[in-house]
């Protein structure tokens, strides 16, 4: 089975929503990128469709968008 992936930015709302989703899912389930870090993944998550983070990206390709931490143009400046 394919994972979800988690992407975030590194903020508190982030932090605790990685925490919550890694305990509810399972760490072996969630490939969790902090795109603060890995800028490369920016555009990886746009077209997935995320619009802002954290957002976790489910395996049949839902984007689940939660308590809202910062929009992705925020990140990229």
């Amino acid at each position: 089975m394919a994972k979800s992936i988690f992407y975030h930015a590194g903020c508190p709302v982030c932090v605790s929503a990685e925490q919550d989703i890694v305990n509810l899912i399972g760490a072996d389930n969630v490939e969790v990128v902090h795109i603060g870090e890995e800028r490369d993944r920016i555009e990886e998550a746009e077209k997935a469709g995320v619009n802002s983070v954290p957002a976790l990206v489910t395996p049949t390709g839902n984007v689940l968008h939660i308590n809202f931490g910062a929009s992705i143009a925020d990140v990229k400046a």
